[in-house]
């Protein structure tokens, strides 16, 4: 053997740690957003954000640690990386004391700072350190929030004791929320005179539930006091939910409604939203120019209802997330909201379970969704489409929404028919992090089509609920094998089908390394599948065949 070593071969192996990979530096943020929004020594000190603004703050940190660290590196070319990488740490550590801290010191009337850190940059050689200051924005909400605890009625001398804090002079409160503590007369006329001080301060006003077990008359002029009180406020939100407001409800707060102009967000959830009711959301509002958020779920609106609140969408060019879920809204109803959500093209959510579609509302549909590019999460669950109306839905999709996240359709009489369309849709869909298309009628041969094409790529997927579709042992194995390597996976759904005993045990096989992430298989029926001694044998007869099918199976482009 040749002892002859080339100068390579003696080179000793190294491992360059710098630059970080971008899924560390998003696990990184990920680790920074909790430490900003979850309780901890400086937390108690200087206080917390809300999860989105502490991962808003944790993205800018972390960009602007990472350029210090790189710029650091570039100067040591031929490091391995470690100065680097200690430097990267120590700047995010910094910066997130310095967000705590500004959050805590934040002047009394400023909803946005920023905060200008001088930065020097390390340098190697002579040359002396240069500071250049670098901005991170940061939002310093001041919520007063008497929610907490147990949902309860309040009197005219607790009122008094909990608004104090609203009364002291410079508060600098910009957002309330009174949800969960029922107010009747007398803690009404205590809170109407303070929360009018407030008028010019005021941005976010949340009063859901806050007229609880009251009786009708008296909630209603409990409405229509804080509706004066509050009137002309110019509210970026508004959320009236839980309060059954029926028409006489929505009424009541008339005057508050309509000195809106500006808001962004509306809710309006279980709150007995009638056709009569919807019709007069529309017309007290003046103006939703601005609207990005419009939540109607679980009320008993119907197809005239949907038809008023379709009404409100078309005039809402900057919606961006739309529920309308739980309404009692047929095919009438739901050819309206689709029509009108085609008109709004910056919208990311949409959610319309649990309505009654059915097809004609399904189709009509799809021809909106062509429109929305910037789609992430769709729910569509529960709603009659049928094949017809999941392969329109479908089909459009797959033209659109290029980003999308999560893509919900259970419960909607799903047959392998519509599974070529749907697996080429899923396909084009590699951000997705959750698919449910639960209690549908899919059988083998369509979850096989939807398996193999989530073998390819998808990365980010978390979830996968496929429960309650008929799905026998070949098609329980192979979705199981397609996602039990994704490296963001959490959960899959595999529960009330009619997998036999040893297709059970080759899934939790399967899932050996990773027991976490097979959901329960008690509602699993293994003797399913013979319902009948005839149909049964020819299952069994059939599942070698089916098998040897498996890796010849593809996914139609065009449907």
């Amino acid at each position: 053997m040749d002892s002859a070593t080339t100068d390579s071969e003696r080179q000793p192996f190294s491992i360059k740690l710098w630059p970080p990979s971008q899924n560390t530096r998003q696990m990184l943020v990920e680790r920074m957003t909790n430490n900003l929004s979850a309780p901890s020594v400086f937390t108690r000190k200087y206080g917390s954000l809300n999860k989105e603004k502490a991962e808003e703050n944790a993205k800018k940190i972390e960009d602007l640690a990472f350029t210090t660290a790189n710029q650091y590196y570039e100067k040591e070319p031929d490091g391995d990386g470690v100065s680097a990488v200690q430097l990267y740490a120590k700047e995010c550590s910094k910066l997130i004391l310095e967000v705590l801290k500004r959050g805590h010191e934040s002047k009394k009337d400023e909803e946005v700072q920023t905060i200008h850190v001088d930065q020097e940059v390390p340098t190697t050689g002579e040359e002396q350190d240069v500071p250049t200051t670098k901005e991170v924005t940061i939002t310093c909400e001041r919520i007063f929030d008497i929610s907490k605890g147990q949902r309860a009625f309040i009197e005219a001398d607790e009122a008094e004791e909990l608004l104090k804090p609203l009364k002291e002079p410079g508060n600098s409160y910009t957002k309330i929320c009174f949800s969960n503590r029922s107010f009747g007369l007398d803690a009404a006329r205590v809170a109407a005179p303070i929360l009018e001080s407030l008028k010019d301060q005021l941005k976010e006003v949340d009063l859901s539930d806050f007229i609880a077990g009251r009786a009708e008359a008296e909630a209603l002029e409990v409405m229509h006091m804080f509706a004066a009180a509050l009137e002309g406020c110019d509210f970026k939100s508004l959320n009236l939910s839980n309060n059954a407001l029926g028409e006489r409800g929505v009424r009541a707060f008339g005057a508050l409604l309509k000195s809106q102009s500006s808001l962004e967000e509306l809710y309006l959830m279980n709150d007995g939203i009638s056709e009569e009711a919807a019709r007069a959301v529309c017309e007290l509002i003046p103006s939703t120019e601005k609207l990005k958020v419009l939540q109607f779920h679980n009320n008993m609106t119907g197809d005239e209802g949907a038809v008023a609140i379709s009404d409100i969408v078309k005039r809402s060019p900057t919606l961006e997330d739309f529920r309308c879920s739980s309404t009692r809204v047929g095919s009438e109803g739901g050819v309206a909201l689709a029509e009108a959500l085609g008109m709004c093209s910056n919208l990311k959510k949409l959610d319309l379970r649990d309505n009654m579609f059915g097809v004609e509302a399904g189709e009509a549909l799809s021809k909106a969704l062509l429109k929305h590019a910037s789609l992430t999460e769709i729910y569509l669950s529960y709603l009659n489409l049928e094949d017809e109306g999941t392969i329109a839905i479908a089909t459009a999709l797959k033209e659109s929404a290029s980003s999308l996240e999560v893509l919900e359709l259970a419960g909607n009489d799903i047959t392998p028919v519509a599974a070529p369309t749907l697996a080429s849709c899923i396909a084009a869909k590699q951000c997705l992090t959750k698919l449910n298309l639960a209690e549908n009628e899919l059988k083998d041969e369509g979850t096989i089509k939807i398996s193999k094409v989530l073998e390819e790529g998808h990365f980010q997927l978390k979830e996968v609920d496929m429960s309650t579709n008929l799905i026998r042992r070949a098609g329980a194995r192979l979705l199981a094998q397609a996602v039990v390597h994704k490296p963001e996976f959490k959960l899959l759904n595999i529960n009330g089908n009619i997998i036999s005993h040893d297709g059970i045990e080759e899934v939790k096989d399967i899932f050996t390394k990773f027991p976490d992430q097979l959901g329960a298989l008690d509602e699993n029926d293994p003797e399913g599948e013979e319902d009948d001694e005839e149909s049964g044998k020819e299952d069994n007869s059939n599942e070698d065949e089916l098998e040897s099918k498996l890796k010849n199976l593809g996914v139609d482009k065009e449907e």
